[in-house]
């Protein structure tokens, strides 16, 4: 579940006098269990070699260095088989054993999202500390993020991980077919087993707030009403509050052209989920204001071609020559063209400005496309199955499968928390909530509400 509040701290402690007693792990853990009654404050704090999972996120990063580098030197075949997604490795080290499953799914995904493993090992296990990731939430998950905040850890349990590896094959198919998918991204999951203590799973994914240095609200969203207001920080507080769905009352997600695109991924997201029979997944959002001279890039129709095909053609199978391509990025080698495009090289656009949308059939004059100067639209076949496959056109960005820009604001948008099914105990809970709030929106519904409800969101809180 998403945190209602964020801040770092890296907690100083001191040794004590010199041959005094030292202090044992439980003497520890309750120490930081009176301090977060006594600050009553969600966030992250700094795992230093005082903090009691120092210990279990050190085998983290032994571990998932072991495995990232076993895929480096065993890269995944450019199809995937049944027994890929079936496989489990068992790495051996001084204190404990780590097992990868499907690694050679994962490392596909990854790779698909245009990310190297060197890269991805050097954020997970490089000699900064993870922060740990406290949050309100009712799960008995423990949160993790590495030091860049470009990737979650979450211990899961048992139940949710078999959920998730049996319908890892789905999963996939879905990201394959929507690559600007706004789910999750899911990288790997291992389980540690240290003797004589019970097994820890863990996931890896792929942080929706990255990079956050300019992010000034962000918003967990169900679509509902009971218990869904969170008191903001006050004023100049360290503490950035992740707020909900009646804080976000009278606002709007204000994106143009860019608003159908959104509409209709969240619909295909969330169509997706019902079929999983899932409910009480989250909608995060955040936003930052843009920069003047991202409000007004000069994209000519031949750069809105150049990444169409691109997005179409390479994002959802390895990209070549192992040059990682994000989809619907703008390779190197088409900058001439771009380059071409512009008046003398002056960097006045030939063709007049528009913001591009999900229009994309149609020029920036307004005409079809087929209306163009030969030479400009090599085949309006690929434009229609860009727009069939529901893909868009992406900002320049370290994230930007995640990020939809508007006129002002750049906003990180995504789906999480996917593992709650709507099993028996969860029909008992719905009614069990019809009565005690009656008349009222609250998160427990059936997985067809559950969807309609948040796709009304989007539709009355966008424009």
């Amino acid at each position: 579940m998403a945190p209602d509040a964020i801040f770092v701290l890296k907690m100083e402690m001191s040794a004590g006098p010199a041959g005094g007693t030292q202090r044992t792990g439980t003497v520890k853990r309750k120490m930081w269990g009176g301090l977060r009654q006594q600050w009553k404050l969600l966030g992250l704090f700094e795992i230093d070699q005082q903090h009691e999972f120092y210990s279990l996120t050190s085998m983290m990063k032994e571990g998932l260095s072991a495995a990232v580098q076993n895929t480096i030197d065993n890269p995944p075949p450019d199809e995937l088989s049944e027994d890929d997604y079936r496989l489990e490795v068992t790495q051996i080290h001084k204190d404990f054993r780590m097992e990868t499953f499907a690694g050679p799914v994962f490392a596909s995904l990854r790779r698909s999202l245009g990310m190297t493993e060197k890269e991805y090992q050097h954020s997970l296990s490089d000699d900064s500390s993870y922060l740990q990731f406290i949050s309100n939430s009712k799960s008995k998950a423990d949160f993790f993020l590495t030091n860049d905040k470009r990737f979650f850890l979450k211990t899961q349990n048992k139940r949710e991980v078999q959920f998730l590896l049996s319908n890892l094959r789905i999963y996939m198919e879905h990201l394959e077919k929507y690559p600007h998918s706004l789910l999750v991204k899911f990288l790997g999951v291992h389980r540690i087993k240290i003797p004589h203590r019970r097994k820890k799973y863990f996931i890896v994914m792929q942080s929706v707030f990255y990079p956050d240095d300019r992010i000034n609200a962000r918003y967990d969203i169900k679509g509902c009403e009971v218990s869904r207001w969170t008191d903001p920080a006050p004023e100049g507080s360290q503490v950035i509050v992740v707020l909900k769905d009646m804080n976000f009352e009278g606002q709007y997600i204000t994106l143009d052209q860019h608003r159908p695109w959104l509409l209709r991924q969240v619909e295909i997201d969330t169509s997706f989920l019902q079929r999983l029979n899932v409910l009480d997944y989250s909608l995060l959002v955040a936003h930052q204001p843009l920069h003047q001279d991202e409000r007004h890039q000069c994209l000519s129709f031949a750069t809105l071609i150049i990444r169409t095909k691109r997005s179409v053609i390479t994002c959802s199978s390895p990209t070549h020559a192992g040059m990682p391509t994000v989809p619907g990025a703008v390779p190197e080698e088409d900058s001439a063209l771009l380059v071409s495009e512009m008046d003398g090289g002056t960097g006045s656009c030939s063709v007049t400005e528009s913001r591009v949308g999900s229009d994309l059939g149609r020029a920036p004059s307004g005409r079809p496309c087929t209306e163009q100067p030969v030479g400009t639209v090599t085949d309006s076949m690929e434009l229609q199955d860009f727009q069939a496959q529901n893909r868009r056109l992406l900002p320049n960005f370290r994230n930007p499968l995640h990020v939809i820009d508007g006129p002002e604001h750049r906003y990180f948008v995504g789906i999480i928390d996917i593992f709650t099914v709507y099993s028996f105990k969860k029909r008992l809970e719905h009614w069990w909530k019809r009565l005690r709030h009656p008349g009222q929106a609250f998160s427990t519904v059936s997985p067809p509400a559950y969807c309609r409800r948040l796709c009304q969101w989007v539709q009355d809180h966008t424009r």
